[in-house]
């Protein structure tokens, strides 16, 4: 089948609108021509227990991990079972989460322990990074996306020349060290100065701060439209957005009314020969089945074959049971290199 060109611009090129007569702006996606992706679905990518992580026992809920050498107990929405082991062994946790997500400060934490300072060290298949007891539960990774950053590392390695790598929503980093380290060209954005300082020393701590990377703090529908114009292209690209969220100049993120824009945007990013698009959505109201149509009529006429389903991570020990944690699509070409 003979694939289209990409869209370079003209009436193709994803616009906006105005909306309600007040001044907002609405993003709107096009229709594009020739044949959608193929489809696989369900896919259910799962993470393992590994040395740098395990998810220990899960339920009520709650989550018991291991990060490096630290225990963790947190809230987990999806464990709606009951846990496995005894509480004696969830009250070994190091560092507990038990605030209002709505809060700001340290205090969310609890370290039965012993006091714990705000970071400690963590890993990845060699890569070093920092982990961190946020104010919002989190600490710094999803290692649920392990099995996309092992993709996007076999499409970087299986290249005859350095890929370029845009990574929207980019966090602390993780997924952009491991793809410097690769060796691609990568260009981090997040709307979050904090983020982007974190991703910076993560950096740091895995000896990449002179990796050719550049940090970008700024809305990424804002930055990918900007691109768009300039005609640069990328050969992957990685979308990890939250369901709602601000820029750093006030610009509003909704999940369900601008992605279908992003990806209209995403589509006119690809280079000629473009290796990964990869979609994340943690969104309770989202549908791998939704994520995949939506995916197939962005990129229609650029072949390939389109991958949906879920992330799931499976707990250690005995008769283990797998925690969904999110929602994915992502896209890859026919072609090889």
């Amino acid at each position: 089948m003979q694939k289209a060109k990409h869209d370079r611009g003209g009436e193709d090129r994803p616009r906006e609108r105005e909306a309600n007569g007040e001044g907002a702006r609405r993003r709107v996606a096009v229709r594009h021509e020739g044949e959608r992706p193929a489809e696989r679905l369900p896919v259910i990518l799962t993470v393992q227990p590994t040395e740098d992580y395990a998810l220990l026992d899960s339920g009520g809920g709650e989550k018991l991990e291991r990060y490096g050498p630290l225990v963790v107990r947190r809230p987990e929405n999806q464990a709606i079972w009951q846990p496995r082991l005894d509480t004696s062994e969830w009250e070994k946790a190091d560092a507990v989460f038990t605030g209002d997500t709505d809060e700001e400060g340290m205090g969310r934490w609890r370290f039965p322990k012993s006091p714990l300072g705000e970071t400690w060290p963590l890993s990845h298949e060699g890569l070093s990074y920092l982990g961190r007891f946020t104010s919002y539960r989190h600490v710094g990774v999803f290692p649920e996306q392990a099995e996309h950053w092992a993709a996007m590392v076999r499409a970087i390695e299986g290249r005859r020349r350095p890929a370029r790598v845009l990574n929207l929503f980019g966090y602390t980093g993780v997924a952009t060290l491991l793809a410097a380290r690769a060796g691609a060209e990568v260009t981090h954005v997040d709307a979050s100065k904090k983020a982007i300082a974190w991703g910076r020393e993560n950096a740091g701590v895995a000896g990449l701060e002179d990796a050719p990377i550049r940090w970008i703090c700024e809305d990424a529908v804002r930055y990918a439209e900007r691109e768009v114009k300039r005609g640069s292209r990328y050969d992957i690209v990685l979308l990890d957005p939250p369901r709602y969220g601000r820029g750093p100049k006030g610009e509003v993120w909704e999940l369900f009314e601008d992605l279908p824009y992003l990806l209209d945007l995403t589509r006119g990013l690809l280079s000629e020969r473009p290796l990964l698009v990869v979609l994340t959505a943690y969104s309770i109201r989202a549908s791998f089945f939704s994520l995949s149509a939506l995916m197939r009529e962005a990129l229609r006429g650029l072949g390939g074959t389109v991958e949906s389903g879920e992330l799931v991570i499976t707990e250690a020990g005995a008769e283990p049971r797998g925690l969904s944690t999110s929602l994915f699509s992502r896209w890859m070409p026919d072609h090889g290199e």
